[in-house]
Order: structure tokens, then sequence, then C-alpha cells
């Protein structure tokens, strides 16, 4: 059984590697965005709340965030496992994800670091702006999306630092040479 998050930049793969290491472990990919769009779509209690956040342009409360994983960890797909994408991305949401995984005497098995050089990270995510047509990034937004992630993520990866469950794993190269790079770096964790 493992539950897992995967942390890494905008543009380093997290969602390929995701689905990838879901289907080689037989464990569920949860995406904090998925979760969100959900909620939203069948206008739960939660996603009604969010909405209010995300249609001001806000970020959603961590209540409200804790409260949607919450109810999704409870769920019965995930019983065998899980790989979290999105969360937590605050200490706090550390605190309350120990809280919910300690609460079916549960806890985090590891948590994938994929790493990757700026310079790459800012031409990948300009190709595919390019591809998708997507104007609004450009590389100074760009940029400042790596900066943000750095300043979110540091004290999360720091936390679970602590603990040893951190495997980094470099997100640059080939998608099956970095498969291959993840399942070995979690060989050596688990």
């Amino acid at each position: 059984m493992t539950r897992m998050l995967i942390i890494g930049p905008p543009g380093s793969g997290k969602g390929t590697q995701a689905e990838r290491i879901s289907e080689r472990l037989g464990v569920v990919a949860i995406s904090t965005g998925d979760i969100f769009r959900r909620n939203v779509k069948e206008q739960t209690a939660l996603g009604v709340e969010a909405k209010k956040f995300i249609d001001a342009g806000d970020f959603v409360p961590d209540d409200v965030t804790n409260g949607m994983v919450r109810d999704r960890l409870l769920q019965d797909d995930v019983a065998d496992g899980f790989l979290l994408d999105g969360y937590p991305r605050t200490t706090a949401q550390v605190q309350a994800l120990d809280d919910i995984l300690a609460a079916n005497n549960q806890r985090l098995d590891i948590v994938l670091q994929l790493t990757a050089d700026d310079e790459e990270l800012v031409g990948r995510l300009k190709k595919r702006a390019e591809l998708d047509g997507r104007t609004d990034d450009t590389e100074a937004v760009i940029r400042h999306r790596l900066e943000l992630y750095r300043e979110q993520t540091h004290a999360v990866v720091a936390e679970y630092d602590k603990r040893g469950i951190v495997a980094r794993v470099d997100g640059l190269g080939g998608i099956d040479d970095v498969t291959d790079r993840v399942m070995d770096s979690l060989s050596t964790v688990r």
C-alpha cells in the first residue's frame, strides 16, 4: 500500500508521471484541481463555498480545501493507496493531511519531488503555451509562477525532509527515462 505526494514545478511533468506511477503501483492519482472541479460541478456544499473564492479570483481557504481532500480520501477507491498532486501546498495543509490520515490510522509513505532546471522549464512552458495558443503565458509570467512554486513548496518539502520521506528525481529527459528514475527512487524510500 502506498500513500504518496508528487511535487514539482510547473512544466516538470507531474501530471504525466502521476498517471504512470498510478498505473504501475495500482493506486489512484488524485489532482486537487480535479477535486475542485468535481465539487464545483456537482454543487456540493464545499464546491459552492469554493466557487465564491474562485469566481472572485482568490485562493480557496485551507478549511474548504482540506474538507474536499478529506472527503476524497474517505472514498473506497483510495483504500489501497493514492498519489496526491497539488496538495498540500502549505505547512497548515501538511498538518491537516496528517490529521486526516491519522484519523484512519494511516500515514504518508513518500513525497516524490520532481526537479528541473528553470531554463528548461521556461522553454517547455513557452512551447506548451504556443501549442495551446495561450498568449498569457509569457516568459515573465512563467518565471513568476516558478518563483511562487518555490516560495509555496519550500516549507512543505522541508517538513517532509525532516521525516526522511522525500525522494528527489530529475524531471528532465525522455518520459520513459524519468519514469524509470521515479520507480527506482520509490523503491529506495519505501
